[in-house]
C-alpha cells in the first residue's frame, strides 16, 4: 500500500485488515513511518488508526521507522515480512511511508502493489510523471466522496489504455472511502483477481525469483559495507579517506579499492 501523504493509507489498511479477519484469515501489518532528520524520532501514528485490532490475536501490527532509509520502506521491512510469513500469516499488509514520485522499493517486496490517489493533489502532469504510477497493480482513488474524482478516474483509465503491461494485466481503478468502508469489497475482489492472474501464468514464482535476486544483491551490498566498517580502523580509515578525496589528493575509486582490500576483499 503506497501513495502520497494524506491519501488515507492507514485507514484503508485498517479497513482491509478487518475484512480479511472477518473471512478468518490471519493478518500481519507492517506500517512504516518517517523518521525526523533532526531528532531521530518517529510518531508511529498508524497504531492510532488501528486500535480496533490491538486486542485481536489474529492480527499482528508492527510499526517501523525509516531511520533515514530511502525508498519508502524501513531497512528491516523485508526481514519482518519474511518472519510474519514464516509465522503463518495469511495476508501481510505493508504500508509504506508517504511517498513522492520515485520511492518504488515496495515493488521489490510485495506480491501486489496498491497505489492510493486522491483527487485534487496535483495536476495532470504531476500524475503522468510520477514513477510510482508505473508500479501499481491496482489503482485506488480514496476519499472518493470528494469532488473531481470522476475526472481523475477518467485520466487514469486513459493513461492505462496507452501503456499495456508486459504481463497482460490491466490494472483496475477502484474508488473507495476508507473511513466508511465504501468500495472495500470491490478492492478486495480486485486483489483476488490479480493473485489469480499471477498464479495462472506462473508469474507469481517469476516475480518472487526476480524479487529475491534483487534482495540477495541488497544483502551482499550491506554485508560488504558492514565488513568494511568492522575491519581494523575501518571508521578511522573511512574518515581519513574522505578527507583525502575532499582535498583532491586521491580519487574515490582507488580509495574504495584500498578499503575493500583492508577488509579482506579483493577489489
Amino acid at each position: 500500500m503506497t501513495g502520497a501523504p494524506g491519501t488515507g493509507k492507514s485507514s484503508l489498511v485498517n479497513t482491509l485488515a478487518a475484512r480479511f479477519r472477518a473471512a478468518g484469515k490471519k493478518v500481519g501489518i507492517l506500517a512504516v513511518d518517517p523518521t525526523s532528520p533532526f531528532t531521530g524520532g518517529a510518531l508511529l501514528g498508524d497504531r492510532i488508526r488501528m486500535q480496533q485490532h490491538a486486542t485481536d490475536d489474529g492480527t499482528y501490527i508492527r510499526s517501523m521507522a525509516t531511520r533515514g532509509y530511502l525508498g519508502g520502506l524501513a531497512r528491516a521491512t523485508a526481514d519482518a515480512a519474511l518472519v510474519l510469513d514464516a509465522a503463518g500469516k495469511d495476508v501481510i499488509l505493508i504500508e509504506t511511508v508517504g511517498v513522492g514520485q520515485d520511492e518504488v522499493d515496495i515493488v521489490r517486496l510485495a506480491d501486489v502493489t496498491l497505489l492510493l490517489l486522491v483527487a485534487g493533489l496535483g495536476d495532470d502532469v504531476q500524475n503522468f510523471k510520477a514513477g510510482v504510477m508505473e508500479i501499481a497493480d491496482v489503482f485506488v482513488i480514496n476519499k472518493a466522496d470528494r469532488g473531481d474524482t470522476e475526472r481523475l478516474e477518467a485520466q487514469l483509465k486513459a493513461m492505462l489504455s496507452l501503456s499495456p503491461r508486459a504481463d497482460r494485466w490491466a490494472p483496475p481503478v477502484v474508488k473507495t472511502v476508507a473511513t466508511e468502508g465504501a468500495g472495500v469489497p470491490e478492492l478486495a475482489e480486485a486483489l483476488e483477481d490479480f493473485v489469480r492472474h499471477l498464479a495462472g501464468g506462473g508469474l507469481r514464482e517469476q516475480k518472487r525469483v526476480e524479487r529475491w535476486q534483487q534482495r540477495l544483491l541488497d544483502l551482499i551490498r550491506q554485508q560488504a559495507l558492514d565488513r568494511v566498517l568492522r575491519s581494523s580502523h575501518g571508521p578511522e580509515q573511512l574518515a581519513e579517506a574522505a578527507r583525502q578525496v575532499a582535498r583532491r589528493q586521491r580519487d574515490p575509486y582507488s580509495v574504495v579499492s584500498d578499503l575493500l582490500r583492508s577488509a579482506g576483499m579483493n577489489s
